[in-house]
């Protein structure tokens, strides 16, 4: 059995992207790791931090990224296709550079994969999430995040990258060249996944709050191309979080490939963790009455299990419960 780790990005240092971590964080048990790397700024680093992890296993693709041809994020599905075609595993292990693996889960996915190896009713398999806000210890338990995502896919051609690259799907036709598919949520086929007690841990709002608004801007203009000027406008310096005390408390352990990352955090001062948030500033979608009374409701009642929330995926059962 042979994994393929797979990933992209693009000025991960000036955008505050712990892209070495989360390559390390799952590194170990792949047997390669491909890495499409844009064309960064020429006072970004990214390619350096990527070859200081000094790994035979690492194999770069250099890209050159055209927003204008992908819009709408699709560019970030366009990447991920890139690097997935170099992958020559049987399972394809996909972690974006925002997102890290806790070392305890590795065992379980190893476990997995090796199981349902020739189990072709099994596409791929289905990751809980921890989706960090602000700090390293506060994460939305949320109507508004997904709380599941599909992060290891089987090595067949049918199978694409989706919309944003938030998920994959399957495909009978494919056009490589626009994307136009992924304008259309009811394109392609969902995959057919098991479900792991594994998590990932997303970490791509805890930002330094004037990088979290560059981030912003950045995703802003790669998702609006031209016309990104009316929103970005309308993006403070400063990202403003909210009252982060609102949020769930985490109170587990990250990946030990984050600890130095982690131990760089320093913008508490210009968090607020008290009060309620800024009347001159418009809600985030998770503050909205709407999406908190659902929220209220689904962690209270329903044992965290979303109302009408889409799912872009089919879990089968496991072997043990068939």
């Amino acid at each position: 059995m042979k994994i393929s780790g797979f990933t992209f990005i693009k000025n991960a240092e000036k955008l505050y992207i712990p892209a070495k971590e989360s390559i390390l964080s799952i590194l170990s048990i792949c047997d390669e790791f491909i890495i499409a790397i844009g064309d960064n700024d020429v006072d970004d680093n990214t390619i350096e931090i990527i070859e200081s992890i000094n790994s035979t296993k690492i194999k770069i693709i250099h890209t050159k990224w055209n927003t204008n041809a992908f819009p709408k994020n699709t560019i970030f599905a366009k990447q991920t296709e890139i690097a997935k075609e170099h992958c020559t595993g049987d399972w394809l292990f996909y972690l974006q550079c925002d997102e890290a693996i806790h070392e305890n889960d590795l065992p379980t996915i190893q476990k997995a994969c090796s199981e349902y190896l020739n189990d072709n009713k099994v596409e791929g398999f289905l990751f809980k999430y921890f989706h960090f806000w602000g700090d390293y210890q506060h994460y939305h338990n949320s109507h508004t995040w997904y709380k599941k995502e599909i992060r290891i896919i089987r090595n067949l051609p049918t199978i694409h990258s989706w919309k944003d690259a938030q998920s994959f799907r399957r495909f009978s036709k494919w056009n490589n060249g626009t994307y136009e598919d992924f304008m259309n949520m009811n394109d392609g086929s969902k995959l057919n996944v098991i479900e792991l007690n594994a998590y990932v841990f997303h970490y791509g709002y805890v930002r330094p709050p004037e990088l979290m608004s560059t981030k912003r801007k950045s995703s802003s203009t790669s998702y609006h191309g031209k016309n990104a000027d009316k929103i970005l406008s309308k993006i403070d310096n400063e990202y403003d979080y909210g009252p982060l005390q609102k949020l769930s408390l985490f109170k587990g352990s990250h990946p030990a490939s984050m600890k130095n990352w982690i131990e760089k955090f320093n913008w508490s001062s210009r968090l607020q963790y008290t009060g309620n948030k800024k009347t001159t500033r418009a809600p985030h979608k998770h503050e909205k009455t709407k999406y908190r009374i659902l929220t209220f409701i689904e962690n209270t009642f329903l044992n965290g299990n979303v109302i009408g929330g889409f799912k872009n995926y089919n879990i089968i059962k496991k072997k043990h419960e068939i």
